[in-house]
């Protein structure tokens, strides 16, 4: 063996033991479609597969953040010890119960009543109504959003949490460092907040100065304002301007279109404890019980008060309830299922409930961006197309330029869910969300009015316009699927 040989030789052997390894290791709690893309790219380009997994290869948060996860889940848990899983006069069918009981296990959170308020779509007009929410405050406001940004179009809302600080008002504001900071006005953001007296924090940060690392694309992406624990706001928005920051989407006409909720009453709780967790994790303050979790009498179910129930999910909660809720809901219909997510890119186990539904007589129809923000996610979700058009989907294309970014799903005339999880991969193991679930009261109904607009504004896609499509587009939508599965 010549001495050239030798580093060849030694690379090989680290490089087989590297593989056997991954073998054993990459499939453990994963999902097939996951463990396959890894494993591929992995035995295949072991130079790129290796460090990347290394990088972002775990989905779960691990040490001092699992541990403060934990801690803050039992004092939700101990909270909620006491509240009956649905209010009184609540009467859901048994297959919704039991889909209110498995969201209560995995997450600690009962349904409660509370007023759905508005739907909020207009961003412009979202803002304005978070800032009369906010000059209503009397003791504190709590912010948190994955994206921020203090511009023309957002400076209604920053102006009032300003004079709200002034009033004596503490106001508490979570942002997600990754998320935000690419956007124009970041490097003056953290001053800007702290010269108007809000006191705030990163969202899992990275600082490596400070030895502060953790997986990048783990994100919190929850997006939820509480106004003294009366009023609250849970939906897709962003605090950013609609075209976000970029001339070239105001010159093209690119806005995002959104969907958020107002909610008052009992919920409300619900909704600040998800807050006090985040804020727990990030600044070490658990905020307290008296003064934030104080639990409300029920009102009576019907017209605008719903029997509402909060979701949390992301890399804390390993079991998954935004997925096991989406497919649950699915089996549970009888009728119809509207979905409206601007990033679709289901597992084995979403795609067959959805198809098995549409088997058993269920109008099921969805609702996708006619064009995507993000090449990957877009192309991986047109591969997808095919198999839910031939099983009888009705698939609607909301008209580009504009991005659908609203996050919703109803199911018969009795259940309706809207917050901030897409129906993908990371929604459901790689980010924080947050989702609400509704029946009982005039959030089905709300719903579905927007349904019926994004309907008559979108161009219904049928197969056999989708099979016209060029064989390259195919190509790079397959190439995408499997691309997604390691996102």
């Amino acid at each position: 063996m010549t001495p050239t040989s030798v580093p060849g030789t030694l690379w090989l052997i680290v490089e087989f033991v590297m593989k056997i390894v991954a073998l054993g290791v990459v499939p453990e709690n994963r999902r097939p479609s996951s463990s396959s893309a890894w494993l591929l790219l992995i035995l295949f380009v072991p130079v790129v597969g290796f460090p990347l997994y290394w990088l972002i290869g775990s989905p779960w948060v691990t040490g001092r953040r699992r541990a403060i996860q934990r801690e803050s889940d039992q004092v939700i848990k101990d909270h909620m010890a006491g509240v009956p899983l649905v209010p009184s006069d609540a009467r859901p069918a048994q297959t919704l119960g039991g889909v209110l009981r498995m969201n209560r296990d995995l997450t600690g959170m009962p349904s409660l009543t509370g007023s759905v308020d508005c739907l909020l779509a207009d961003a412009e007009e979202t803002y304005e109504a978070m800032a009369r929410a906010v000059d209503g405050a009397r003791r504190y406001v709590h912010v948190e959003f994955y994206i921020m940004a203090w511009d023309t179009t957002t400076d209604v809302f920053f102006a009032a949490l300003a004079r709200a600080v002034r009033r004596g008002v503490k106001v508490r504001l979570l942002v997600d460092q990754l998320g935000s900071m690419k956007y124009p006005g970041w490097r003056q953001f953290g001053r800007r907040l702290s010269e108007i007296g809000v006191e705030w924090r990163l969202m899992m940060p990275i600082d490596l100065l400070r030895r502060r690392w953790r997986r990048p694309d783990l994100r919190n992406h929850r997006k939820l304002l509480v106004v003294d624990g009366e009023l609250a706001l849970v939906g897709s928005h962003n605090v950013i301007d609609p075209h976000y920051g970029k001339a070239k989407n105001r010159a093209i006409g690119r806005r995002w279109h959104d969907l958020s909720v107002m909610v008052s009453g009992g919920v409300v709780l619900e909704v600040e404890a998800v807050f006090a967790m985040d804020w727990f994790v990030e600044s070490g303050e658990l905020l307290d019980r008296a003064e934030h979790f104080t639990t409300r009498e029920p009102e009576p179910l019907g017209d605008s008060v719903n029997a509402l129930q909060l979701v949390p999910s992301g890399p804390g909660y390993p079991t998954e309830p935004n997925h096991r809720m989406f497919v649950a809901l699915m089996y549970a219909a009888e009728h119809t299922i509207t979905i409206t997510s601007p990033y679709f890119v289901p597992d084995s186990a979403l795609l067959a409930a959805m198809t098995s539904a549409v088997y058993r007589g269920v109008r099921v129809e969805l609702f996708v961006g006619a064009e995507a923000d993000q090449f990957v996610v877009g192309h991986a979700q047109r591969s997808y197309y095919e198999a839910l058009l031939e099983a009888g989907v009705r698939l609607f294309l909301y008209p580009a330029p504009a991005v659908l970014h609203a996050k919703y799903m109803t199911v018969d005339d009795a259940v309706g869910v809207i917050g901030s999880s897409n129906m993908d991969y990371r929604s459901f193991a790689l980010d924080y969300e947050i989702m609400m679930l509704g029946f009982g009261g005039n959030l089905v109904g709300l719903l579905h009015s927007n349904d019926e607009h994004y309907r008559q504004v979108s161009h219904e896609l049928t197969l056999e316009e989708w099979r016209t499509r060029p064989w390259h587009q195919k190509y790079v939508n397959n190439v995408c699927r499997l691309a997604s599965a390691l996102m």
